[in-house]
């Protein structure tokens, strides 16, 4: 049985050897971190929102999007939650809420009522809203975690710390290495994402929520334990160092507006990660020196890993059959 080495064991990696061990290869991964998911993929909102992404990318994100949920759902049972996506605006900023449903399908316009049936804690506070019914949502580090754990009842081999086997010949290299990959492949710029985790027992959402703002719209997804992942920030820098003080203030700001027991809610985490684009915000299955790489995943890491493991998987494949032809 052929041995495939996936360099990197972020969401992209992790689905890439699923779907090479899926196809009957031996698979190795080596990650620089000392565990699975530990780059970009542990600070990711984890929505399988294809048609919200719609609103500022192409259509071939709906079109490879569409998928994910079924996909994690069958990878990793019990970890996505299909209970759609909220959008919402304050009065002031309906246009924005015009302009992001003229952008995109899949929803249906809701009244005061629909969101007080939707989300209770928000009864009372938008008078229009979109529900996107069709989307789900997953806790990327709980799916992470438990996909490198199937993988290794599956035999594949884990190197973590960075060391590659040296004494180790493989029949084809798979790049998953995110923001490592930048130097090496043309075109690919750095795109810096940031969040925070609030804490709060006072506030209870069912469902990612995106509020729209003119100048620093946000999304805030539930998580266990009380807490809730606020994010939205895509910045054209590789840097990824300490969340800015702006950013920070913009995502308390705009929590507290959505419902003012964000305001009494403990900061328990912040964090910035690096993801890797195209010019066109696409990601990309190129051709390496080494092999393969998968590459530009911008914000769509998790929605857009399945399709893009699928087709590297599918491409090697074919390619071991012809040499055994």
């Amino acid at each position: 049985m052929p041995t495939f080495l996936v360099k990197g064991a972020g969401v992209a990696g992790l689905a890439a050897a699923h779907e090479l061990v899926r196809r009957g290869f031996s698979v190795e991964v080596i990650e620089k971190a000392g565990a699975a998911g530990l780059g970009a993929s542990h600070f990711a909102g984890g929505m399988l929102a294809p048609y919200c992404e719609r609103e500022a990318a192409e259509e071939i994100v709906l079109t490879l999007g569409l998928g994910a949920a079924g996909w994690w759902e069958e990878v990793v049972p019990g970890e996505v939650r299909r209970r759609g996506t909220l959008v919402v605006a304050q009065p002031r900023d309906l246009p924005d809420l015009v302009r992001f449903a003229a952008r995109t399908t899949g929803h249906v316009w809701i009244d005061r009522k629909g969101v007080a049936d939707l989300e209770p804690a928000l009864a009372g506070r938008f008078e229009k809203a979109l529900f996107f019914e069709q989307e789900a949502h997953l806790d990327p580090r709980r799916a992470l975690a438990r996909l490198a754990g199937r993988l290794r009842e599956r035999g594949v081999v884990f190197h973590f710390g960075g060391c590659q086997p040296q004494d180790r010949r493989f029949a084809g290299v798979l790049d998953c290495t995110g923001p490592a990959a930048i130097p090496r492949l043309s075109g690919l710029r750095g795109v810096r994402g940031e969040m925070l985790y609030l804490e709060t027992a006072d506030i209870t959402l069912s469902r990612p929520v995106r509020m729209l703002h003119p100048r620093h719209p946000i999304y805030i997804v539930p998580r266990d334990d009380h807490r809730f992942m606020v994010g939205a920030t895509m910045i054209e820098a590789d840097d990824d160092g300490p969340i800015t003080a702006r950013s920070l203030m913009e995502f308390l700001n705009a929590a507290y507006a959505l419902h003012p027991a964000f305001g009494e809610a403990r900061v328990v985490e912040t964090g910035t990660g690096i993801r890797p684009a195209f010019a066109d915000n696409i990601p990309q299955v190129i051709e390496t020196e080494e092999g393969l790489a998968i590459a530009g995943m911008h914000r769509h890491g998790f929605l857009l890993a399945p399709a893009m493991a699928v087709r590297a998987a599918d491409i090697l494949l074919q390619r071991h059959s012809l040499l055994k032809g």
